[in-house]
């Protein structure tokens, strides 16, 4: 019976789940028991063919899922029984060999990191693959000018180009700490039950080298009997910050969406999409919503990654269960999350008529900043012109009438602006600033930096 929606693949690519699968799980965990009886039978600590048997069976053809759980079943231990499960089918010496001088999270924190490594490459070409589409977002849009809205009124003129560049710009700086975050993670320990080595013997340093060599990781700075668990806070933080841009961004489309505005929507499948089972015509943005409603549970599993930190002395199992659910599922949600907002931009519709009728819908109010800078520069002082201007504004409000007839009513502006220089006043489309400088700065950055980065070491 199945309980969990990931589980019932309504969440999460294929690859992504695979990687978390227990019999995935399962496979690394042998990895990396074979791979320290290499590193051993090279430095001498074990005789050769005994660590050759063991990375002969140290796989899931020889090592099933269903005897490890009936082992765990009886005994009450997961890597106790991985153990006894490879013992059982190791030939000769092999098995009074397996597991020699570790202890559990040599194996359980290893192995996870080896599931990061795989997980970590997929969240990368999503975010690369959403970088792309955010470029050609900003290029095709640079300008065309929309209404820039503060506290959900309208108080400028932006361009669509703009907002995607800034959006753009976002997700480079989230591919940097993701980067710069997997850097830390991808490491292991083989350092035994208080992170001495003291059972692995005078070589532990060079046996922990040479196994997490062959694994493609990096040995963790300084670890007790577990890897510190800051390490995996950041990760999840990292990816729960990645999960609230998304949030960010199905958000403003969704406002952007409603009835009233219209100005983008989220693709919609209208030959087959069901949008309410009372309300044919409806087109809800479901996709963005999906997103939004996932990003709430991603930043709760890093208040729980956070709370993993403080482990008692050299560690204590408080971090065990409830890591289960937050190492995974960060990156499976994550990896949802990256998809639906991939598919989202990529066929995203744009309403430029509508665009335009709603930044002319005030008649000019949001470009009452300008009214007043030029009137300063026709001689009148600063606070003056805001004052002019601002009561002009609220008489518009009052009146119901255009922003432009209210100026022209006032006999303090019109003494100082003609109705010709009024009408070029009030043209958003003059009125862009630097913005189209700014996205073609945003774009040609981003092309720099993708040019210069490369995979951190080890991926």
């Amino acid at each position: 019976m199945v309980i969990c929606p990931i589980d019932s693949g309504r969440y999460g690519s294929t690859e992504m789940r695979r990687i978390f699968e227990e019999e995935s799980r399962l496979s690394r965990m042998l990895s990396v028991e074979a791979a320290v009886a290499w590193a051993q039978a090279e430095l001498g600590e074990v005789p050769r063919e005994a660590a050759e048997e063991i990375a002969r069976k140290a796989n899931t053809r020889y090592v099933k899922l269903e005897r490890c759980k009936e082992l765990d079943a009886q005994i009450g231990h997961d890597v106790m029984a991985v153990v006894k499960a490879l013992t059982e089918v190791c030939d000769g010496e092999g098995g009074r060999w397996v597991h020699y001088g570790l202890t559990s999270n040599d194996v359980l924190d290893t192995a996870t990191a080896l599931q990061l490594k795989e997980a970590s490459m997929i969240i990368r070409n999503k975010i690369l693959a959403l970088i792309r589409i955010l470029s050609e977002l900003a290029v095709k849009y640079k300008g065309l000018p929309m209404a820039g809205r503060t506290h959900g009124q309208q108080i400028g003129i932006i361009t669509l180009g703009l907002k995607f560049a800034v959006w753009l710009r976002e997700m480079m700086r989230h591919l940097s700490r993701f980067d710069e975050c997997m850097r830390r993670a991808l490491v292991g320990k083989i350092l035994g039950a208080v992170g001495t080595g003291a059972a692995l013997g005078p070589k532990a340093l060079e046996i922990q080298a040479l196994a997490l060599r062959r694994l493609g990781l990096e040995p963790a700075d300084m670890v007790t009997q577990v890897v510190q668990r800051d390490i995996h806070a950041e990760l999840v933080s990292v990816i729960a910050n990645i999960g609230s841009t998304l949030d960010k961004f199905g958000t403003e489309i969704r406002n952007l969406q409603r009835t009233e505005i219209a100005e983008l929507m989220e693709p919609f499948e209208s030959e087959r999409q069901v949008g309410s089972t009372a309300m044919p015509a409806k087109r809800n943005p479901v996709k963005c919503e999906k997103v939004c409603s996932l990003a709430k549970l991603l930043r709760g599993m890093a208040v729980t990654a956070f709370e993993n930190v403080p482990l008692w002395h050299e560690r204590d199992l408080t971090n065990s269960a409830n890591e289960r659910f937050i190492i995974p599922f960060s990156f499976i949600l994550l990896d949802e999350m990256l998809d639906t907002m991939i598919q989202v931009l990529g066929g995203l519709v744009v309403y430029p008529e509508n665009i335009k009728m709603n930044l002319n819908k005030t008649g000019g109010l949001l470009l009452s900043e300008r009214v007043a800078v030029a009137l300063v520069e026709k001689g009148m002082g600063r606070q003056e012109a805001h004052e002019v201007v601002r009561r002009c504004s609220m008489e518009a409000y009052r009146e119901g009438i255009a922003f432009k007839e209210a100026l022209l009513r006032d006999p303090e502006v019109s003494s100082k602006l003609s109705p010709e220089e009024m009408e070029k006043l009030l043209d958003p489309s003059t009125y862009l600033g630097v913005a189209l400088e700014l996205v073609d700065r945003a774009i040609e950055t981003t092309r720099r930096e993708l040019m210069e980065k490369t995979a951190p070491e080890g991926r």
